[in-house]
């Protein structure tokens, strides 16, 4: 079976294309990273791309006259090497409603928060104002309203007490570097169907557990 030709759009530093490569540098994965594409010439990952021998492509959005124009060589470049897939990581670029639509369910991106709780910006900061005692993050297809889409994987961690932002996001970025592969996974695998707005994944369990945050520690 063809492994399912991904792309990963990313701005920064590509933690989780880290994350992403390992996965698919397994010999038994069922997606491959065929291309790396930034907006930002200086941008970390794609350095991790050069040394894993992966194709990458720079295409600056301060050299398209508009967002339509550089989406559109966004496109270009994707089709042009075959990408079934795109898997946004960390790519710092609010997409319009046309480019959205044109992958629609065949571009994924990851939060770090449990969606719909917290989408946007600050995610860690505004959690610990909230004082909820988990935290997390999704793998959702990309809808045209920012941080909203049908969910796939959500991964959660809890607060625990003295977290400040910090510690907080180094721990749901660890839950990151899991649920993307998996989620990546899912899709390649073809048992991930957007049934309206939500998934039905076929061959997986919920597992069961009930998570509590505290923990009581008299029941231990």
């Amino acid at each position: 079976m063809a492994r399912l030709k991904t792309a990963v759009l990313i701005s920064g530093r590509g933690s989780n294309l880290e994350a992403l490569m390992r996965a698919c540098a397994e010999k038994d994965f069922p997606a491959e990273i065929a291309l790396v594409i930034s907006n930002r010439a200086d941008a970390g990952g794609l350095d991790h791309a050069k040394r894993a021998g992966i194709a990458s492509a720079i295409v600056p959005h301060k050299d398209y006259p508009s967002r339509e124009a550089f989406e559109a060589a966004l496109t270009k470049t994707l089709e042009a090497a075959g990408i079934g897939l795109i898997c946004l990581a960390g790519f710092m670029r609010l997409l319009t409603a046309s480019f959205v639509e044109h992958w629609r369910d065949r571009m994924i991106n990851i939060h770090p928060s449990l969606l719909p709780a917290f989408p946007g910006l600050d995610t860690h900061a505004r959690a610990l104002a909230e004082g909820v005692r988990f935290v997390g993050c999704t793998v959702h297809f990309v809808r045209t309203e920012m941080d909203h889409g049908p969910i796939i994987v959500q991964a959660a961690v809890p607060v625990l007490p003295g977290d400040d932002e910090a510690t907080l996001a180094a721990r749901v970025l660890t839950a990151e570097h899991r649920a993307y592969p998996l989620a990546l996974r899912l899709v390649a695998e073809g048992r991930v169907k957007v049934v309206g707005e939500r998934t039905e994944i076929a061959g997986t369990s919920g597992g069961g557990a009930i998570l509590l945050n505290p923990a009581d520690d008299r029941r231990a």
